[in-house]
């Protein structure tokens, strides 16, 4: 595994036949075949900037085939159906600024199947997402410094009905992570909750109504009635029946977190992974409230917010 690994690098899954040499006359009627068979069996991969879908059965049984996936977008999926040999999935973000402090963050399709998805730097390997790792994946986070994605399938005696996919956002350095990915139950510092509240896609001041556990995502539901809006980048909250200028969400956290609901008002904070809320710093609001005028009276905030 870890030699297709190594000899991955630069091989496309498709050889395509050398052009013809100057003076030598037209290419034989076999040369001309196998460029349209092979042109043939690569138009069943469909894909754009963002996104890739394809098939192991363009593979043959016997040959454990590489194929590169080259994408070029912040966020989009991969979908592998009947997955054989690996996919070597090369992520770049669609500018041309450099790759360097770019995070990569992957989410499992529900029910994905069929292959193993690797993180691999120079023919090392280590595992993100084991084949069948259940109804909901968590989400995985890399720095692409770190290396690229390896996806293999496992050996299946019925490929049927096996689809391996997952989806991807690119961020630049780890703007969007948090302690909410990369150490989701600690307590945020001081200096984090004062970047999270000019960097996050919601920021909002309100209580704890309800949390539900799922045990089969390895997730918290946590449901907020929110009392001051201060910012969101998605209708994540909205109006609660009742009015009265309140509204009510949900933001997610993960299930060792042992999120529980409680009294007292809290700022919530988070981004947007995957189309869900993701909680972020979250202090009491009256330790909001002395870590942001302590960091005013200093004239160390990074940028002004309501605190009353």
């Amino acid at each position: 595994m870890r030699g297709a690994a190594r000899g991955a690098r630069g091989r496309a899954g498709q050889q395509w036949p050398r052009p013809p040499v100057p003076g030598a006359g037209p290419p034989p009627p076999l040369l001309l075949l196998l460029a349209v068979l092979l042109g043939g069996a690569g138009a069943q991969y469909s894909s754009d900037l963002c996104s890739w879908k394809g098939s192991g059965l363009t593979h043959e049984a016997h040959r454990k085939e590489v194929e590169q996936v080259y994408l070029r977008c912040a966020a989009g999926s991969v979908e592998w159906l009947y997955p054989t040999g690996a996919l070597i999935v090369n992520l770049r973000p669609n500018t041309f600024s450099a790759t360097r402090g770019l995070t990569v963050c992957i989410k499992p399709f529900s029910g994905s199947s069929g292959a193993n998805v690797y993180l691999e730097r120079t023919g090392e390997l280590r595992l993100l997402v084991p084949d069948g790792s259940g109804p909901g994946g968590r989400v995985q986070c890399f720095s692409l410094e770190q290396g690229g994605l390896f996806v293999e399938a496992t050996p299946q005696q019925d490929i049927s009905r096996r689809t391996t996919g997952f989806q991807y956002e690119l961020m630049s350095g780890r703007r969007g992570l948090g302690p909410a990915l990369s150490a989701p139950c600690r307590p945020c510092s001081d200096a984090e909750v004062l970047l999270a509240v000019c960097t996050s896609d919601f920021v909002v001041r309100g209580s704890i109504q309800d949390v539900t556990h799922v045990p089969e995502r390895q997730e918290s539901v946590i449901h907020l009635r929110v009392s001051r809006l201060y910012r969101q980048k998605s209708r994540v909250f909205r109006p609660a029946p009742e009015g009265h200028g309140h509204w009510q969400g949900r933001v997610l956290t993960l299930l060792e977190c042992g999120v529980r609901p409680g009294h007292g008002d809290f700022l919530f904070t988070g981004h947007m992974h995957f189309g869900e809320a993701q909680l972020g710093c979250a202090p009491r609001f009256s330790d909001f409230q002395r870590t942001y005028r302590d960091a005013e009276e200093r004239g160390l905030n990074p940028c002004e917010i309501g605190t009353e």
